[in-house]
């Protein structure tokens, strides 16, 4: 029998399931396939679920956009995504849980060197749309041209753009099998991954957005994160600091 307040598990469960949007987009977060997904964030959701002794439905989401949008559609109950300026008017964030990093890959022969390098007047940006990335370039660079697609490595070789924005890990993989990209080294920033939940629902009641803040330090302070990253093969991925 669940432990936690009747009141946070109706706010947190209102169907009397623990709805999760799942970014199956994001490699780190999340692997395998929308039948059958497993990762750090799935993982997440179902010890949520096992404390509020809720069953737990995962909405799996090929962006981040999308699950975003679905949160704030009311679809969905928890998710996980980076925090963002944009998205958190919308979205209770907790603390991050995972820190990842933006990286850019160029074409072999490009003459950017530098993270600086490539906001530039005529670069052009591959990036997926809605991203943490797309959100914080859009905000950030003073010259360069982004070009928002489903896939931004897609558009990147379809389009022969000048590079290509995104999460390090899955970068990293697109330049290791593409022999006419390679990487920049540095970041152009880190990425804070962090569990939320749409802020209209509440109207001003904090207790499930407390508990579920709550509920992300002790994953961290446990070990749990550190372990289901393990599992799902993401060693680069740092568990994030605890909240100050």
């Amino acid at each position: 029998m669940s432990t936690v307040p009747p009141d946070v598990i109706k706010d947190l469960a209102p169907t009397g399931m623990l709805r999760a949007g799942i970014n199956l987009g994001n490699i780190v977060l999340a692997q395998g396939t929308p039948d059958a997904p497993r990762g750090v964030s799935v993982d997440l959701a179902r010890e949520l679920g096992r404390r509020l002794g809720v069953p737990v439905e995962l909405h799996c989401f090929d962006g981040a956009g999308k699950s975003f949008e679905a949160a704030k559609a009311g679809r969905t109950d928890v998710l996980f995504l980076a925090i963002e300026p944009v998205r958190a008017a919308e979205i209770a964030f907790t603390a991050p849980y995972v820190i990842i990093e933006g990286v850019y890959a160029v074409p072999k022969d490009s003459a950017l060197n530098t993270v600086a390098d490539v906001d530039r007047e005529g670069v052009r940006i591959g990036v997926n749309k809605a991203s943490a990335y797309d959100l914080f370039l859009t905000r950030t660079l003073k010259h360069a041209t982004l070009v928002r697609a489903e896939q931004g490595v897609d558009i990147f070789l379809a389009e022969k753009l000048d590079a290509v924005a995104g999460v390090k890990q899955p970068i990293v993989q697109f330049v290791n099998k593409t022999p006419s990209a390679r990487l920049i080294d540095g970041r152009f920033m880190e990425i804070q991954q962090a569990m939320g939940t749409p802020r209209a629902r509440y109207q001003g009641r904090e207790a499930a957005p407390k508990y579920l803040a709550a509920f992300v330090e002790e994953m961290k302070a446990s070990g749990f994160v550190a372990d289901a990253l393990k599992r799902s093969n993401q060693p680069d991925a740092a568990v994030a600091p605890a909240a100050g």
